[in-house]
C-alpha cells in the first residue's frame, strides 16, 4: 500500500484546522458578540403584548335604566404557523362559531402570524371553542354593544363599530367619556401558542368608561314611538318626528324620528333611517312660525290686543297674491283670532306693521338660523335668508313660515321659550356622568337668554290656548287640562327646481298646562295624505302629551277665561 505524500496530508490537516477554527470563531462570535441580539429575538418570539379593551360605559335614561350597554365577548384569531391540521381545525372552528368553513380555511392558509376568525363572539360560545384547545387558535378579551330595547331612541343613541368606537349619535358625541382607557397584558407563550406559566406575565388593567346619563325618559320615549308610528301609518305619511321637552331645564324627555332602525343592524340599514331628523334636518315650518310674528307684535306694542282688523282671504305682497287656507269674505279679527284661525293674510298684515327689520331681529332672538348648541353630531343651523337678500315677497312668506327652514328642535325651543315666560333655554340630552368609582357628575345647567318679556309670553300663551279652545287646534285638547299650541301646514319645496310641490308638512307644537307649562310637545308629520296639521298632527300631540302628563304626575293648572276680548287685558 502506497502512502499519500506528506504534503497532501499536511494540506488536508491545514484545511481541517482552518475549517474547525472558522467554526469555533463563528461560535465564539455568536456566543459573545451576537448573543444579546439572538436572545432578544427569541424573547420577542415568545413574548406577546395584548391590548385589553376597556369596558365601554353605558348610556342610561334619566332614571338610570340602561339604553345601551357593553357585555364581555371574545375575539377569536388564528396564528397559522401553529395550526397542525388545517382542514380539521377549520371545520371545528366553523362549527363552534357558526361561520362558513371556507372563511376559516382562507384565514388559516394566510402567510401571517395573526388572522381574525370572528369578532365579538358571545362569551359562552367562545368558551366552548376554547375548551377544545386547538393549536394556533387564540382568544382576546373584547366587549359587544347591546341595545336592550332595540330601536328605542335609535337615532339619538347612535351605534358603534366592530372596534367599539362610536360612529353616530351620542355614541359618537361622547366617545371619549364612554370609551375608557385600554390596558395591556404581556405574556410568554410556547411554540404551540399556549401561555408559559413561569414566563413573563404582566398586566396593566384597563379603566372602564363613564356611564352617560341622558335626559330621556325610557317610558315616555317608548310611548312616543308607538304613537308616532301609528300616526304616520294612519295618515299614510312618509315619516314623522316627535319631541317632548321640559321648557324650564331644556331637558329632552323623548325624541323620535320615524322610520327608525335597530342599532344592532345598522350596517344593513338605509342611510336615511340613521339620521336624527329632529336635529340634523331642516324643513319649512309653516304656520307654527306665526308665534314669532305674534310675539314680536305684542312685545313691540305694534297692535293693541283689542284692535279689530278687517281680514280678506287674499292679500298681495310684491308681485304675488297670498291666500288663506280657505276662502272667506272679509272678517273682523283681533290678533288672537288671526292666530287661532291661522290666517295667513292676517299674519302678513301684522308683519307689515312690524317691518322686515324687526321680523328678522325676532327670528334671530328665537334662535332660527343658528345652532341650538345641543351636543349632538351634525346639528343643522337651519336657513334664514340674510335681510339684504329678502325679496319683495319675503314679507308674505317668512312671517307665515315659508321661505325659511328650521329643525324640529329649533321650533320646539321657540315654543319652550314662550312656555318658560320668555326665557329661551338651550335644549340638552345629557344630565351627567358616572365615573368608574360610582361618583355622579352633573352636567352644567343649560345656558339661557331672554327672548321676550314674561308678560308677552303669558299673553302669547293665552292666544295659543284660545287657538286650541276655539281655533284650528281643537284636536289637541286634553280633558282636564288647559292646552296652548299652534297648528302648521307647510308646503314642501320642490327638490328639482324653484317653487313648491303639492305635498305638505303637517305639525302641531304646544305646551301644557297652559297657565304653568311643564311640557312642550312637537308633533310633525311628513307628507300626510290628510294634509292639515289640525288633522294629522294635533291628535298625535294630544296622545303624547296625555301620556307624559300621567307619567310625570303633572296636575292640571287653573284655567283662565279665554274670550278674545279678554286678551285686551294688558296685565297679561
Amino acid at each position: 500500500m502506497t502512502r499519500p505524500p506528506l504534503g497532501r496530508l499536511v494540506a488536508v490537516f491545514v484545511a481541517l484546522s482552518l475549517g474547525l477554527g472558522g467554526i469555533l470563531a463563528r461560535l465564539a462570535f455568536l456566543q459573545v458578540k451576537d448573543a444579546r441580539a439572538y436572545e432578544v429575538a427569541a424573547f420577542r418570539q415568545r413574548v406577546h403584548t395584548i391590548t385589553l379593551p376597556a369596558i365601554r360605559g353605558s348610556l342610561l335614561d334619566r332614571h338610570g335604566q340602561e339604553l345601551a350597554l357593553s357585555l364581555p365577548a371574545k375575539d377569536v384569531y388564528a396564528d397559522p404557523r401553529y395550526v397542525k391540521n388545517v382542514d380539521r381545525t377549520a371545520h371545528q372552528v366553523a362549527r363552534a362559531l357558526h361561520i362558513r368553513v371556507r372563511v376559516v380555511l382562507h384565514a388559516l392558509r394566510e402567510k401571517t402570524s395573526f388572522a381574525y376568525l370572528a369578532r365579538q363572539v358571545d362569551a359562552a360560545v367562545a368558551a366552548g371553542l376554547e375548551d377544545q384547545q386547538l393549536p394556533g387558535i387564540g382568544f382576546l378579551d373584547d366587549a359587544k354593544r347591546y341595545y336592550p330595547s332595540g330601536p328605542l331612541a335609535a337615532q339619538t343613541l347612535g351605534f358603534v363599530g366592530v372596534d367599539g368606537t362610536g360612529l353616530a349619535g351620542l355614541e359618537l358625541e361622547y366617545q371619549r367619556q364612554l370609551a375608557g382607557r385600554p390596558g395591556k397584558r404581556t405574556v410568554e407563550v410556547d411554540p404551540s401558542g399556549h401561555i408559559i406559566p413561569q414566563g413573563v406575565n404582566r398586566d396593566a388593567p384597563p379603566v372602564p368608561g363613564d356611564d352617560v346619563e341622558t335626559t330621556l325618559d325610557r317610558e315616555i320615549q317608548y310611548r312616543v314611538q308607538l304613537a308616532l308610528a301609528a300616526a304616520v301609518k294612519e295618515n299614510q305619511a312618509k315619516g314623522g318626528t316627535a319631541i317632548v321637552l321640559d321648557p324650564r331645564t331644556g331637558d329632552i324627555l323623548a325624541l323620535a324620528s320615524y322610520p327608525w332602525f335597530d342599532p344592532a343592524r345598522f350596517a344593513t340599514t338605509p342611510a336615511a333611517r340613521l339620521r336624527n331628523t329632529a336635529i340634523v334636518d331642516a324643513y319649512e315650518p309653516g304656520s307654527v312660525n306665526k308665534v314669532i310674528t305674534a310675539s314680536a307684535a305684542i312685545q313691540d306694542h305694534v297692535i293693541p290686543l283689542d284692535r279689530i282688523l278687517t281680514v280678506p282671504d287674499h292679500w298681495q305682497v310684491g308681485d304675488h297674491v297670498f291666500h288663506d287656507a280657505h276662502t272667506h269674505p272679509p272678517e273682523a279679527m283681533t290678533l288672537a283670532d288671526i292666530i287661532a284661525e291661522s290666517s295667513n293674510v292676517g299674519t302678513i298684515r301684522v308683519a307689515g306693521m312690524l317691518g322686515p327689520t324687526r321680523i328678522d331681529q325676532y327670528l334671530e332672538r328665537f334662535g332660527l338660523g343658528q345652532y341650538t348648541g345641543i351636543d349632538f353630531p351634525g346639528e343643522a343651523p337651519g336657513i334664514v335668508p340674510l335681510l339684504a337678500d329678502w325679496h319683495d315677497t319675503s314679507m308674505g312668506t317668512i312671517p307665515v313660515g315659508q321661505g325659511l327652514a328650521v329643525t324640529p328642535l329649533q321650533m320646539a325651543a321657540v315654543y319652550a321659550a314662550v312656555a318658560n315666560d320668555g326665557l329661551w333655554v338651550q335644549p340638552r340630552l345629557i344630565r351627567g356622568f358616572t365615573d368608574p368609582n360610582g361618583a355622579f357628575h352633573s352636567a352644567p345647567d343649560s345656558p339661557s337668554r331672554r327672548v321676550v318679556s314674561a308678560r308677552t309670553a303669558r299673553v302669547v300663551r293665552r292666544i295659543l290656548a284660545y287657538a286650541v279652545d276655539a281655533g284650528t287646534g281643537v284636536n289637541a285638547q286634553i280633558p282636564g287640562y288647559w292646552v296652548a299650541g299652534k297648528t302648521g301646514t307647510a308646503l314642501v319645496p320642490k327638490t328639482n327646481g324653484p317653487g313648491y310641490s303639492n305635498q305638505y308638512i303637517a305639525s302641531f307644537i304646544g305646551m301644557v298646562p297652559a297657565a304653568d307649562p311643564q311640557l312642550v310637545v312637537a308633533a310633525i308629520i311628513d307628507k300626510p295624505v290628510t294634509v292639515y296639521g289640525a288633522v294629522a298632527a294635533a291628535p298625535l300631540f294630544q296622545q303624547i302629551a296625555r301620556y307624559a302628563l300621567t307619567r310625570l304626575r303633572i296636575a292640571p293648572a287653573p284655567r283662565l277665561p279665554l274670550p278674545p276680548n279678554a286678551l285686551a287685558d294688558q296685565g297679561g
